[in-house]
């Protein structure tokens, strides 16, 4: 059995939990002589790079696969890897070799008729705590609170909300708003209901207002602070993580497991956000899960794409002992709900892991078709 074809598909729509936004992304399409398909994907997000992860794919890493043995994934990530070292091991390479080995495990798991989770040693989780992941839109705090308490009156046990996005919310611009949106947000969905801020790469935090405005939010029990600087801002990091008990979450921006390995020796952080869509597919995500896992910190699956990203993010989750929510898109979406024939729902709280082979999930190709593009 060989590889004999490997296709891209750029993705452009318009994201419901985002203000209708456009959003890109890259499908990666793996085919053997045995006609068995493996589907991957990587959140490319602007239309540039999801055209130019096409080039590296079709006629550049694509072309190491074939006539490469779709069980041997292993060896065929490591040859991928030590093709792109002279355009770099990060930005669109990453995302390239990222979607191309999420599609390797998905063939893998399809060819032998068994879930992606049983490769990787087997899940310890049959259902993941489920995590509402979302951008405001509202400009009164109230109704801010409201929209979170609604995901929570849903079912979801978790909600997070990211500062500095676009809209009339303005969080991440005042600290006062900011610290009254926190404690308002508390006061409407109670004590029970866990919630994380993610501060994000629009506001700008220094290290003394970051200490200032974690302090002021300590009260409010946040389940962790995430990418309160920018991620080169090492000290900034680990002096705050000194000076308060809520934990912090960082690694967004991060790109393969020695990137990760180089955050946990420094001591940044205690929650590790991955993206198997970024950073070097589900091989690197496990690879990320071991080194929390070693150093007694979590790891958190930070999937906001695709339902094959999602699917990928939950195979390797349900492997592990240290992950604490699991992040969904709580609103219908094209790239969740219509690209694939059985989309993944939170059920009282919870997503359950697939378990039919590969990655479990049946791609729409008339959805890939449609929201296809071939120019910025």
């Amino acid at each position: 059995m060989k590889i004999v074809d490997v296709r891209a598909y750029p993705q452009r729509y318009q994201e419901p939990n985002d203000r209708m936004m456009w959003r890109h992304v890259t499908l990666a399409r793996i085919t053997t002589d045995s006609g068995h398909v493996g589907w991957g994907e990587c959140i490319s997000q602007w239309p540039e790079a999801a055209l130019a992860v096409k080039v590296l794919i079709e006629q550049g890493l694509g072309r190491v696969l074939l006539g490469g043995n779709p069980l041997d994934n292993g060896a065929l990530f490591a040859t991928m890897k030590a093709h792109d070292w002279w355009y770099g091991d990060t930005g669109m390479a990453n995302f390239a070799v990222s979607a191309l080995d999420v599609a390797l495990w998905d063939l893998k798991g399809k060819i032998l008729g068994q879930p992606v989770h049983r490769l990787l040693g087997g899940k310890v989780h049959d259902r993941l705590r489920a995590c509402a992941s979302t951008h405001p839109s509202k400009a009164d705090l109230q109704d801010l609170a409201d929209e979170l308490a609604a995901h929570a009156g849903d079912g979801y046990t978790a909600v997070k909300v990211g500062f500095g996005k676009a809209g009339e919310a303005a969080l991440g611009v005042d600290p006062k708003r900011d610290v009254a949106y926190v404690r308002t947000v508390r006061q409407t969905i109670g004590d029970d209901v866990d919630f994380i801020v993610d501060v994000g790469h629009k506001t700008r935090w220094d290290y003394a207002g970051g200490v200032r405005m974690a302090r002021a939010f300590e009260e409010y029990r946040l389940r962790w602070l995430e990418d309160p600087f920018q991620p080169s801002d090492i000290a900034a990091y680990r002096h705050l993580r000194e000076a308060i008990q809520t934990q912090i979450g960082a690694g967004e921006r991060s790109w393969q497991a020695s990137d990760y390995r180089r955050l946990i020796e420094l001591g940044v952080a205690d929650v590790y956000l991955v993206d198997p869509g970024r950073a070097d597919g589900i091989t690197g995500y496990k690879q990320v899960m071991d080194l929390t896992a070693q150093a007694h910190l979590y790891f958190n699956a930070h999937s906001w794409s695709s339902a094959i990203n999602t699917a990928a993010a939950m195979h390797a989750t349900a492997t592990g002992t240290n992950y604490i929510v699991f992040e969904l898109k709580p609103e219908p979406g094209p790239m969740q709900h219509e690209l694939v024939r059985e989309p993944f729902e939170q059920r009282d709280g919870w997503v359950t892991v697939p378990d039919s082979p590969g990655l479990g999930v049946e791609i729409d190709e008339a959805v890939v078709e449609r929201y296809g593009f071939t120019a910025v």
